[in-house]
């Protein structure tokens, strides 16, 4: 079987003739930089997740790098992040002069830990960026409550679960992303809703925020030619917007048929005692960016490369937490004495099977087969 992590070409090739047509369509026209596509393309994005303002922009860590610019913090200013995620999450509060604050996350969910967050916040902290990893929100009633007790502001990593439900405690239902001050998101090509290049876009209900989004996002212009701060080139590009509007129409699609997948691989694996599933939190539904497990007295190198023999491809997720990264040497006065057990055992612990919209049971089976097989179950 040729299995892949994430089959690009497979979901491609059965919405090819649109996806052609959209692009042909953006190259007749010429409008490369600032086409109708983009406005097009945030618009129907907006109304999707129910939100006031989507503004595209060049990626995703462009778009968590504009949205604290948008905040006007300063040098100095701490922000929270979990310590258990994507470097990006965190290298943009380190461009920016600001202090990265690491807290360790919820061993279940993966997601932020609230009381690690409670514990974290001095006269400095100004802002909080919770990650909804691997396709699940993080617990945003919690974060939302210690946000405005202690008037911060909240940024919602998005990327890795955009079309995801939030369930309020209070019985509302929101999108991941459009809860905190600004949501971000990426459509990086293997996301849930992916582009063929890179691309990202910021999410806000707040009139004024969104215009100094667009500004800064914009070499900080709210006229042309007229330069009110200081800002960055970061553009969603006329063809990549086309080819998400496409794909927009088939999210929640995909996402149910990686829930599908999820499902099956959750029965194949109930015999498996070496390994725990992926956790589903009570306030989310999952979509499954990632499926990831843990493993319980297993040597994942070995298990890698025995799966990798039979044409199975695995990923880690993370192998090593931000605290122990070089990059953050210099800020590891500001988490000394802070406990990141969890992330370390994740580190040491998870891995990803194969996850994508094209996955189907047959192949899963072979998955979970070899796995078992491997495992000596």
């Amino acid at each position: 079987m040729n299995i892949q992590m994430c089959d690009l070409k497979g979901q491609y090739l059965k919405i090819k003739d649109e996806i052609d047509a959209a692009i042909q369509e953006v190259i007749v026209s010429t409008a490369f930089i600032k086409g109708k596509e983009v406005s097009l393309f945030q618009d129907e994005l907006a109304s999707y997740l129910g939100v006031k303002h989507v503004i595209g922009c060049a990626n995703g860590t462009d778009a968590l790098q504009v949205a604290l610019m948008a905040l006007d913090l300063k040098p100095g200013d701490e922000v929270i992040t979990p310590d258990f995620t994507f470097i990006a999450t965190v290298e943009v509060v380190a461009l920016l002069g600001l202090t990265p604050i690491l807290v360790d996350v919820d061993p279940s969910t993966f997601t932020i830990d609230i009381k690690r967050l409670e514990e974290a916040i001095t006269p400095k902290t100004k802002a909080i960026i919770p990650v909804h990893l691997f396709g699940q929100c993080a617990n945003m009633d919690e974060v939302m409550r210690v946000a405005q007790k202690h008037n911060l502001y909240v940024i919602e990593d998005t990327a890795q679960a955009l079309g995801a439900d939030y369930y309020h405690s209070d019985g509302r239902v929101a999108k991941a992303g459009t809860i905190g001050t600004i949501g971000t998101t990426s459509f990086f090509p293997s996301k849930n809703l992916g582009c063929y290049g890179d691309g990202g876009a910021l999410f806000t209900n707040d009139d004024a925020l969104a215009a100094e989004i667009r500004s800064i996002a914009n070499h900080g212009m709210k006229v042309r030619y007229h330069h009110d701060r200081i800002g960055v080139n970061s553009r969603l590009d006329t063809i990549q917007a086309a080819i998400l509007r496409v794909k927009l129409k088939y999210l929640d699609s995909f996402n149910k048929a990686r829930i599908e997948a999820a499902n099956a691989y959750y029965a194949m694996l109930k015999p498996c005692s070496k390994v725990i599933t992926p956790a589903r939190a009570k306030w989310s539904n999952h979509i499954f960016h990632q499926y990831t497990l843990k493993l319980t007295g297993v040597d994942r190198d070995k298990l890698q490369k025995e799966l990798a023999a039979k044409g199975i491809p695995t990923m880690v997720y993370y192998p090593i937490p931000l605290h122990m990264q070089k990059a953050f040497d210099p800020y590891r006065e500001f988490n000394l004495g802070r406990s990141f057990q969890v992330s370390d055992t994740l580190s040491n612990s998870v891995i990803s099977l194969p996850m994508h919209t094209e996955l189907t049971d047959d192949v899963i089976k072979y998955i979970v087969d070899n796995l078992m097989v491997a495992l000596k179950e």
